[in-house]
């Protein structure tokens, strides 16, 4: 006679659905929580409201002009190699500005953490996208200057330019330095893997066990390896910011901003006029002002009507202003639409741009060194600037660090490595052996940001300070020659 089949009881067995269950919940709350925008968002407009916001997005739209005048120079006047360059320099910049708009477009709709990363690759599209053509047309020299130029770039200029605006309002702006110090880990790793191709190269230049044909397919293949590397390192590193430490790049991760106690010094206008009406509404103009002790602990800045300044803190005293629906300026189909054609028209101008990079330093009055290192990625770094500085005179310093710090990391951890690994499966023998001086430029370039995030702080001054030491690197690079590559096509 048949036994009736026993249930199982095995807890271990019981307990691997629910481990799926959870984790399938687990994971959708994170997609849920990254795609959830931090206020409310109206109904879309229209698109004919879409394009008329795209007209009026900036006045570095006029600059547009540019684009059909250096297609057709280089078409009627080839051999105009200033022109061309100067042309399609300054068509770049306001496709790199509506390239950031409708990026902005779309951020607003996710988390915070996924604005800060789409911010900082798609502002990255023009160096990668200048960077694939230099590679393709064999100038590696062009694809590794600009590419260091735009690690140097985000880290001194943005970043410094984000600390500047801020401290112009806020006497210390926080931010999460628990995030910050790591990110400099990730970009001191990247500098690493730069500098070790060439003290390979010097450790084994002159040795007569080696050969300099060896030598140099050698280092060829650890560039291909380490390239390999630093990019599973980059791809961890969007899985412990999109997911399991998520919490470090929110604003609960920092203190609050400071302002300035008292009067802020660098709104002295406001303050004299403020001054005057104070001392005219008692009958005193001779007579100096006195504070009471309560006066003097809390002031109100009628400047900014939507903080009350203390002397340590300041809170936001807008009611209702998390309720408030933001109303964005395109619809999502028009966004991606405009994402498309400026990716188009950059692509187009840049191989014009960079076909005139050689008749420009030709004549030996500018290096390609300084057009790679310096020009280059002030054109790619256009959305960079304006996104960076605008959200952190808004005290948002956490998301202008993603845009700044979190670019300079994907230049280093992901394009570098990617352009290499392209170079390798077309053929070009580009490596990550930089010229030495941009190797040490930019080891000290992250040494220094280093130092200047550690605390978690910033004011005006180090911001001043970043920028400085970014125009000495201009200095230096404008009356450097450089060398060429190792490997050639």
């Amino acid at each position: 006679m048949p036994q009736p089949r026993r249930s199982s009881t095995n807890p271990v067995a019981q307990s691997r659905p629910a481990n799926r269950v959870l984790s399938r919940q687990s994971l959708k709350r994170h997609f849920t929580t990254l795609l959830q925008p931090e206020r409310k968002l109206s109904s879309p407009p229209s698109a004919w409201q879409s394009l008329r916001a795209i007209i009026l997005a900036s006045w570095l739209n006029v600059l547009l002009v540019c684009i059909p005048i250096s297609w057709a120079m280089n078409f009627a006047l080839p051999d105009q190699h200033t022109l061309i360059f100067v042309f399609s320099f300054l068509a770049i910049i306001p496709l790199a500005k509506l390239l950031a708009f409708a990026t902005d477009e779309l951020s607003m709709r996710v988390g915070q953490t996924l604005a800060g990363l789409m911010n900082a690759t798609l502002g990255n599209a023009v160096e990668l996208i200048v960077s694939i053509i230099a590679l393709t047309k064999c100038e590696l020299q062009i694809v590794q200057s600009s590419l260091v130029g735009s690690v140097l770039s985000n880290l001194l200029l943005v970043l410094g330019m984000c600390f500047f605006a801020g401290g112009l309002r806020f006497s210390e702006q926080g931010f999460g330095h628990v995030a910050a110090q790591l990110n400099s880990t990730l970009l001191t790793v990247s500098v690493i893997a730069v500098l070790l191709p060439g003290a390979f190269h010097m450790a084994l230049q002159g040795s007569t066990s080696v050969s300099e044909s060896d030598l140099d397919d050698r280092i060829l293949k650890t560039s291909h390896g380490v390239a390999v590397i630093l990019l599973f390192i980059y791809c961890s590193y969007l899985l412990f910011q999109l997911f399991s430490h998520k919490n470090l790049y929110s604003d609960d991760a920092f203190e609050a901003s400071r302002k300035y106690s008292g009067e802020n010094p660098f709104k002295l206008g406001h303050r004299l006029r403020r001054r005057r009406r104070a001392a005219n509404d008692v009958g005193m103009t001779d007579l100096p002002m006195v504070s009471s002790p309560r006066q003097e602990s809390v002031h109100i800045d009628h400047g900014d009507e939507n903080s009350i300044s203390h002397p340590d803190v300041t809170h936001d005293v807008e009611s209702g202003s998390s309720e408030e629906e933001e109303k964005p300026q395109m619809s999502v189909p028009v966004s991606l639409g405009l994402l498309v054609a400026v990716t188009v028209l950059v692509a187009v101008t840049a191989e014009f741009l960079v076909d005139s990079i050689n008749g420009l330093t030709s004549g030996g009055a500018i290096s390609t060194e300084f057009v790679g290192v310096i020009l280059l990625p002030i054109v790619g770094n256009a959305a960079e600037h304006v996104t960076a500085v605008t959200v952190s005179v808004k005290d948002k310093l956490t998301l202008s660090l993603g845009v700044a710090v979190g670019s300079s990391i994907q230049i280093a951890l992901f394009v570098i490595p990617f352009i290499v690994t392209l170079g390798w499966i077309l053929g070009k023998p580009l490596t990550l052996m930089f010229d030495p001086l941009e190797s040490i430029v930019m080891f000290l370039a992250v040494l220094t940001v280093n130092y200047v995030i550690q605390d978690g702080r910033s004011n005006w001054l180090e911001g001043m300070l970043l920028m400085s030491l970014y125009l000495i690197l201009c200095v230096t690079f404008w009356y450097y020659p450089g060398t060429s590559p190792i490997l050639s096509c």
